[in-house]
C-alpha cells in the first residue's frame, strides 16, 4: 500500500540520485557550460568556409577573434560569442554571414504530438541549437511538466511560478481585472458581472511580475528559456479551476498575449516544446504558434497516435471557434490559422524495412508536408539523449569523428529543411504585418 507520504519518500530518494547524475553530467558547480568549437567546425560546419581560407582571414585581420589555441598548437577553439563576432565581420564570396531576419516579431513554432517519446524535446533542443549556430537569437518555451528541455538547457532549480503556469495565472488576474473595469457590456448596455479572484491567487503577486521575470538565460549565450518543472504538472487542474472563477477568460490565449508583450526584435525564433496531450498548456502553445511541427517515430503505433493527435486537435480548435461564435478574443484570431504544418520522422533507421514502409505511408498521406530528411537513429544521438545534451554540444573527440559527423548531419539536414519551409512564411508574415500597419496609419490620418 502506498500513500502520498510514501510517494514523497520515493521522490526524496530520487532527488538525491538526480543531484549525483547532475554532478556527472554538468560541471563541478552543477552548472551546464557550453564547449568551444574547433576551427574546423567553425569554418566548414558553421560559417561554410574552406579551412585554409578561414585561417588566412584570421592571419590577415588581427581584429578578428583568434580563439584559444590548444597546448599542442594544432587547433584553435572558439566560443559562440566569438563565432557570432566572426559572422558579423566576415563575408563569403561577397555575401554577409548574418542569417535572414524579416522585420517584425519572432517566428513561433510549436513542436507537438500525443505520443511520448516521439522526439519533441529532442527536436526542440536540436533546432534551437542549430538556429543559434546559424546566428539566430532563440527563445524556447517548455510547456511540458516533465521539463526535459529545461533540464537539457541546464535549468533544474525552477519554481512553478516561473513556468507557463505562472504566465497563465498572471493573465487570469489581468484579464479579469480588465473585464471588470469595463463600464458596460458591448451589446446589452448592462454592467458586466464583477469576477472575484481569490486572495490565494492574488497574494502570489504574479500579476505584478514583469514580462522578463519568466525568462531565464541558458548555457548558450543566444538562447533563453521559459522553463518548466515537475511541480507545474498541476496546471491542468489549476486552469480548470481558473475557468470556473471566470468563464469569460480566454485561457488558450494567455501565452500568446504574454509573448505579444515581448520586444519584437529581442529574439528571432521561438520554439515551444509541448506536453504529450491536448490540454490547457498545449492549446496555449498551439494558439501562440505560427507554425506546427509534428515529430513522430517510424512505427505503426506512432502513425496511429499522430493520426489521433491531428484529429483531436482539429476538433478542439473547431469547438473553441464555435464556442466564441466569432467574438473578438484579445491576443489571438479565430479560427486559428497556421502558416504551415510540417511532419518529421524521428529515430529513423534507413536499413529497417518497416521504417522505410512507414515513411512511404506517411508520405502518401501528408505529401510535401512530410520532411524529406528524417532524423536518423545513431549511437551519437543516443549518447546525447543520455547526457541531456544535443549532438552540437558533444565534443567530436569523445567518439570517432565519423560517428559524430553522421549524427550532426542528420540534424543539420532536418534543420535546413525546416528553415527553408519556415523562412518564406516568416517573410510573408512580415510583409502582411507591414501592410496592416500602413493601413492602420492611413485610417488614422483620414480620421
Amino acid at each position: 500500500m502506498f500513500t502520498h507520504q510514501d510517494l514523497r519518500g520515493l521522490q526524496s530518494r530520487s532527488l538525491k540520485m538526480q543531484g549525483w547524475i547532475r554532478e556527472q553530467t554538468f560541471s563541478p558547480e552543477s552548472r551546464k557550460t557550453l564547449r568551444r568549437f574547433s576551427s574546423w567546425e567553425v569554418a566548414e560546419l558553421i560559417l561554410g568556409m574552406n579551412q585554409s581560407t578561414f585561417r588566412g582571414r584570421l592571419a590577415s585581420d588581427p581584429s578578428l577573434p583568434a580563439g584559444k589555441v590548444e597546448p599542442d598548437g594544432r587547433q584553435r577553439w572558439f566560443s559562440l560569442e566569438e563565432i557570432d563576432a566572426l559572422r558579423r565581420k566576415l563575408r563569403v564570396k561577397g555575401k554577409p554571414l548574418i542569417p535572414p531576419r524579416p522585420a517584425g516579431r519572432a517566428f513561433r513554432t510549436a513542436i507537438a504530438n500525443f505520443k511520448g517519446g516521439a522526439g519533441k524535446s529532442t527536436v526542440a533542443l536540436h533546432f534551437a541549437h542549430a538556429a543559434a549556430l546559424d546566428g539566430y537569437r532563440v527563445l524556447v518555451v517548455d510547456f511540458d511538466p516533465q521539463a526535459t528541455l529545461s533540464h537539457s538547457m541546464g535549468l533544474t532549480d525552477v519554481s512553478e511560478e516561473q513556468t507557463v503556469w505562472g504566465i497563465m495565472a498572471r493573465d487570469l488576474v489581468r484579464e479579469t481585472d480588465r473585464m471588470s473595469a469595463a463600464p458596460v457590456a458591448a451589446e446589452s448596455g448592462t454592467a458586466l458581472p464583477r469576477r472575484t479572484i481569490p486572495a490565494s491567487i492574488r497574494e502570489l503577486g504574479l500579476q505584478n511580475l514583469r514580462i522578463g521575470d519568466f525568462i531565464r538565460p541558458t548555457n548558450w549565450p543566444t538562447i533563453d528559456i521559459i522553463p518548466s518543472c515537475a511541480n507545474a504538472a498541476f496546471v491542468e487542474f489549476a486552469s480548470a479551476q481558473y475557468r470556473h472563477l471566470n468563464p469569460e477568460w480566454s485561457f488558450f490565449a494567455a501565452v500568446s498575449r504574454y509573448l505579444d508583450q515581448l520586444p519584437a526584435d529581442e529574439w528571432d525564433l521561438v520554439f515551444f516544446d509541448c506536453p504529450p496531450a491536448i490540454g490547457y498548456q498545449s492549446m496555449n502553445a498551439v494558439f501562440a504558434a505560427d507554425m506546427l511541427c509534428i515529430p513522430s517515430g517510424p512505427g505503426y503505433w506512432e502513425y496511429d497516435s499522430t493520426t489521433s493527435f491531428i484529429g483531436q486537435l482539429a476538433e478542439a480548435l473547431e469547438d473553441l471557434d464555435a464556442g466564441y461564435g466569432g467574438a473578438q478574443v484579445p491576443g489571438v484570431d479565430l479560427p486559428k490559422v497556421f502558416r504551415d504544418v510540417r511532419f518529421l520522422l524521428t529515430r529513423f533507421e534507413p536499413g529497417n524495412d518497416l521504417h522505410r514502409a512507414m515513411y512511404e505511408a506517411f508520405g502518401k498521406v501528408f505529401g510535401d508536408k512530410l520532411a524529406d530528411h528524417p532524423i536518423e537513429a545513431t549511437r551519437a544521438v543516443e549518447q546525447s539523449n543520455r547526457f541531456l545534451s544535443s549532438v552540437y554540444e558533444i565534443d567530436y573527440r569523445d567518439m570517432t569523428r565519423e560517428t559524430w559527423r553522421r549524427a550532426r548531419t542528420t540534424f543539420d539536414r532536418a534543420w535546413a529543411e525546416f528553415h527553408a519551409a519556415m523562412l518564406p512564411e516568416w517573410q510573408a508574415m512580415a510583409t502582411e504585418n507591414t501592410s496592416l500597419i500602413r493601413e492602420t496609419e492611413t485610417e488614422k490620418e483620414q480620421a
